[in-house]
């Protein structure tokens, strides 16, 4: 579904990728670790369209076509969505009418019929129920005044009226407690179930309890150095990255 090829990016003329490759396919989860500044946050924002680098070399495909040219509401109506590290507070705009707009611009942009009042309703309401949103919370504008465990869950609560088909969540863990953590992993568990896949990214393997990847990478100096299953997780948070640094570098 999601295709990295030979990607390479650079910032004020400053490599950042170079030369990711990455495969997941429908369904799968992957989590990419690294160090700071090992190019994690670029590479998730490249994916959804933010210009923040410049790609000098390879693709991004989603679904079989590249998306590089994409603008950013393009890439969410073709089923990419972006779970931001600190997500935006919208001061004046009512999180139901942010959420009303952003549902029926994807439907439309997807062929879809438009949501009418009543049915948007319904469908906010059952969502919320899930990742135990108070509806006053929603009447709010967005994300203004919240703390970072309702910042999460109201984002993840948009994933779940937006249906993406990819999920692209980039350290979703930031700011949460323990149990803020639970519900918002409850609610992309539950895209899961849906058939969404996932790309992680995060610096600890807590998540990961939470959140199972089917694969997880080590992304270092920009590159993907090594792959593996969910015990890599584990070892990462023993061993730390001092051993794929020295590698890299070698």
């Amino acid at each position: 579904m999601l295709e990295i090829i030979n990607l390479r990016a650079e910032i004020d003329g400053k490599p950042i990728l170079n030369g990711v490759n990455l495969t997941a396919d429908t369904g799968k989860f992957h989590a990419i670790m690294g160090p700071n500044g090992s190019g994690k946050s670029t590479l998730s924002a490249l994916i959804c369209g933010n210009d923040r680098a410049t790609v000098t070399e390879g693709d991004i495909r989603f679904k079989g076509k590249s998306i590089l040219t994409l603008a950013p509401e393009e890439r969410a109506a073709e089923g990419l969505f972006l779970c931001f590290q600190y997500p935006p507070e919208i001061p004046g705009v009512p999180g139901l009418t942010f959420l009303k707009t952003a549902v029926n611009a994807v439907r439309k942009a997807r062929g879809q019929t438009e949501l009418d009042t009543l049915a948007f309703s319904k469908a906010v309401k059952e969502k919320a129920a899930l990742l135990k949103i108070p509806t006053e919370m929603l009447k709010r504008a967005v994300n203004n005044g919240f703390s970072g465990g309702e910042k999460k869950r109201n984002e993840i609560l948009q994933a779940l009226l937006l249906e993406p088909k990819f999920l692209i969540l980039d350290e979703p863990d930031s700011g949460l407690d323990i149990d803020a953590l639970k519900i918002a992993s409850e609610g992309v568990n539950l895209l899961r179930s849906q058939g969404a896949g996932a790309l992680i990214i995060t610096h600890y393997q807590r998540l990961l309890e939470y959140i199972e990847p089917d694969t997880v990478h080590i992304l270092v100096k920009g590159k993907i150095v090594k792959s593996g299953g969910k015990e890599l997780a584990s070892l990462l948070e023993k061993s730390g990255y001092a051993e794929y640094e020295t590698a890299s570098a070698a």
